[in-house]
């Protein structure tokens, strides 16, 4: 039988909105962020969407975003595997500085005291495949975020055709099957919009 997992964005953050960069560091939803989490959770109650595990980044703003998603009503677990990628001395300043393209972030952040792709696209392998082979591990929501969501994202369609967004909406929902151990991706969906990305 196969599993479900809902990966999600979190909601829009004061960095995002101030144009900051925003890996390892922390700041808070906004108001915009948190209305966003309600369309998420609007989204799951409207197609009767329930879960039997939650997980989150262990960054407030995922964990905010899931506890508005839950009313705080279900009990979930903190991974630091699903953290957003870290950019080195690059965190909090403007994403004007930063190189223009996905394809330059492979590697640019390493001599900046961050991250590599491949580091970031390994943990988030690691853990979402250990959650997923739990035998009482069905339906899963996790909350992440936009490049850790993007190079997982990645490591699944690298053999595939399929285009890959680079940048998905605070809240964007990736909807992925697991079975015989193999994800594969079936939707992403904004839920403001309530549209599909594909």
């Amino acid at each position: 039988m196969k599993k479900q997992l809902y990966l999600m964005r979190h909601g829009e953050t004061l960095f995002n909105q101030l144009g900051k960069v925003q890996g390892a560091c922390d700041s808070p939803l906004t108001t915009k962020g948190k209305k966003q989490a309600q369309q998420a959770a609007t989204f799951f109650q409207e197609n009767h969407i329930d879960f039997d595990h939650y997980y989150s980044s262990t960054q407030e703003r995922a964990c905010d975003t899931l506890e508005i998603i839950t009313n705080s009503n279900h009990f979930y677990q903190r991974k630091k595997g699903l953290k957003e990628m870290n950019f080195g001395r690059f965190e909090g300043e403007s994403t004007e500085l930063q190189p223009k393209g996905f394809q330059n972030f492979e590697t640019f952040y390493e001599q900046f005291g961050g991250e590599t792709a491949s580091d970031v696209q390994n943990r988030m392998s690691h853990t979402l495949h250990s959650m997923m082979d739990q035998e009482d591990h069905q339906k899963v929501l996790a909350v992440s975020h936009n490049g850790a969501c993007f190079y997982f994202l990645k490591s699944i369609c690298h053999h595939s055709d399929q285009k890959i967004p680079t940048h998905f909406p605070n809240c964007a929902i990736f909807i992925y099957t697991y079975e015989k151990h193999h994800f594969e991706l079936i939707d992403i969906i904004d839920p403001t919009s309530k549209k599909s990305m594909l």
